[in-house]
């Protein structure tokens, strides 16, 4: 095991605020604990909880000089004395597992808890590896540890260009369910539709429930997945079949959301938040959720999709097109 503490470059922030908060400094990295690993890194994942975190709009508030990141790819460079399983030289990537009060991604050379190392299915690139953990693994917590979908149920979903969006299309045609994918940009419809999504309804030109009870013959989807929420959310209502579950897991929007009570009462509608907390502290479902989601990317039925690339000296400039929400796929950053 190495001793030496390294000097290296990394993302930090001295306060709350715009992606202009965001620094390149000259950070010492220590040697790894017993039970933590040093990783070399390649390639890292941006998610919207980075944003909610730098702007200080997250459920927690950062520790200055905070870190940042949640997602990364590289080699192990050292590990712990008392780490057993894994061995410098192995091509990782990481699990949302922590904390940015005490670990973060962004940067050349990192630390992490040894429980968040991950070794993934080695037909994917360190990009595509960034960009597996946090949206695979929320997807399965809602459509299955949650919903349990069913073949031939139908969901409905929104923010579907993103990341998320487009692994939901995936893992709703592995389970044999029903896509009806919501964007609000012309521009995306065919390449969500080239992405494997059976139906797209662009929300500014369509009337969403008008458009979702057509395809549904009257019903309604079986299952709405909200990364949005605010005044839209009333049509994700209005689209519901009866007895449907609404699972809100993003908040895109800082509008407050509003729906008819009528609808919800007559429908028998259940409306809950998600995180992946609950799934990732379980450890029979994190292994469950791990173990799915590996057999999905080694079948090619699963495949992370990369967007927009920056260097990681162009952290701000990622976080802008992050939170312009014009992006298709996974932002990532390389290093």
């Amino acid at each position: 095991m190495s001793t030496q503490t390294k000097q290296v470059k990394g993302i930090r922030f001295h306060q709350v605020g715009g992606p202009e908060v965001l620094k390149l400094e000259q950070v010492s990295i220590p040697a790894p604990g017993p039970q933590e690993v040093r990783l070399e890194v390649k390639a890292i994942g941006l998610n919207r909880v980075d944003s909610m975190f730098r702007s200080g709009n997250y459920s927690y508030q950062p520790i200055f000089p905070s870190m940042l990141g949640y997602e990364a790819a590289g080699i192990i460079e050292a590990v712990g004395e008392e780490v057993k399983d894994l061995v410098p030289g192995e091509v990782v990537s990481v699990l949302p597992a922590f904390s940015n009060q005490q670990y973060g991604t962004y940067g050349e050379l990192i630390l992490l808890p040894a429980y968040a190392i991950q070794k993934h299915p080695s037909n994917l690139s360190f990009e595509q590896a960034a960009a597996l953990w946090t949206t695979y693994i929320a997807a399965y917590g809602m459509l299955v540890d949650s919903a349990d979908l069913q073949p031939g149920q139908v969901v409905l979903f929104n923010a579907a260009s993103s990341n998320m969006g487009l692994a939901i299309v995936q893992m709703v045609n592995l389970l044999g369910g029903v896509s009806i994918a919501l964007t609000s940009s012309a521009s995306k419809k065919q390449a969500i539709l080239d992405a494997g999504a059976q139906h797209v309804i662009v929300t500014g030109e369509q009337d969403i429930a008008k458009e979702v009870l057509t395809i549904t013959g009257g019903k309604g989807a079986d299952l709405i997945l909200d990364a949005v929420g605010g005044k839209h959310f009333d049509h994700l209502v209005a689209s519901a079949a009866e007895r449907a579950q609404i699972i809100v897991y993003g908040a895109l929007s800082f509008e407050p959301a509003v729906w008819p009570a009528i609808l919800v009462l007559f429908k028998m509608l259940s409306i809950r938040g998600y995180n992946m907390g609950d799934l990732l502290m379980d450890y029979a479902k994190q292994q469950a959720a791990i173990a799915f989601v590996k057999a999905g990317v080694e079948s090619g039925k699963l495949q992370p999709v990369v967007g927009p690339k920056f260097q990681l000296s162009d952290v701000a400039d990622a976080h802008r097109s992050l939170e312009a929400n014009q992006h298709t796929g996974k932002i990532v950053l390389t290093v």
